[in-house]
């Protein structure tokens, strides 16, 4: 008994060989217009991290004392898959990993109950402890990255100019999350010299105190007119370079400016 033959069927019907072959084409390219595709596409990991700091505190008792207190709140959890931790002198490192069965519409709440259940614990750890902190941002895709420069602009100006720009990119369609790279934060240095302030009878403390006392919002009480609830306050807060340059301070029973005592 012979068996089938595959060429030979072919070549005795073309015409459906041909019908199968261009059916088969067809359907192939319609499958691969149709195939889902993204330059970015969205990762879903079901996996966050949590972070706790406890200055001077050993390996050992960051374990005991923080980690295994969490983990066991962290074992609560309806997909809880494995929780690593990793303790170190002064810091806690945390991995939670969660079931890949967990439905991918009810990981957002699985984080919500994450947070919840570790910061219920919190209050519980002991004092000096610094945290927990989270980060669940793995499936964030960053696919755009843009520069803003501007010679001899100051710092607090571009970035001001920045987080304009950064409002108007979170109203994009699709944009989810903007981040700055490379923000300062804005600081005031005053720098003095012991022995200049000891020719002058005073200590770092009054010039400290001078400051504080400049740099201080006061409410001052409401005026009611006919339209708006007017708010009046004393204006005393240091905002600017020269306004802290300029700041009064009594030395001998005179008074002079902070810049006359020290480097601003």
């Amino acid at each position: 008994m012979k068996g089938f033959n595959l060429s030979a069927f072919a070549v005795r019907e073309q015409a459906l060989t041909l019908f199968l072959v261009i059916a088969i084409v067809l359907a192939g390219t319609v499958a691969f217009l149709r195939l889902g595709r993204a330059e970015t596409p969205e990762i879903t990991v079901k996996a966050m991290v949590v972070a706790a700091r406890w200055p001077g505190a050993s390996a050992a008792e960051m374990q005991s004392q923080i980690a295994d207190p969490l983990e066991k709140r962290i074992q609560e959890l309806r997909y809880l898959d494995r929780v690593e931790s990793v303790s170190r002198p002064g810091q806690l490192t945390m991995s939670i990993v969660l079931k890949d069965t967990m439905p991918i519409s009810g990981l957002q709440n699985e984080f919500y109950q994450v947070r919840k259940k570790l910061g219920d614990a919190a209050a519980s750890l002991p004092p000096g402890v610094q945290g927990p902190f989270f980060n669940d941002d793995y499936a964030d895709v960053y696919f755009a990255l843009y520069t803003l420069s501007a010679p001899g602009l100051p710092h607090r100006e571009l970035v001001r100019t920045a987080e304009d720009v950064r409002q108007r990119l979170l109203r994009v369609r699709g944009v989810k999350r903007v981040d700055l790279l490379g923000e300062q934060a804005q600081r005031i240095y005053v720098e003095f010299s012991y022995r200049k302030l000891a020719a002058l009878g005073i200590g770092p403390d009054a010039l400290a105190e001078a400051l504080s006392s400049r740099n201080d919002l006061t409410p001052a009480g409401f005026v009611d007119t006919s339209g708006p609830r007017i708010q009046i306050r004393t204006e005393g807060a240091l905002d600017t370079l020269e306004a802290v340059r300029a700041s009064p301070i009594e030395v001998g029973g005179k008074t002079l400016k902070i810049a006359d005592v020290a480097d601003v």
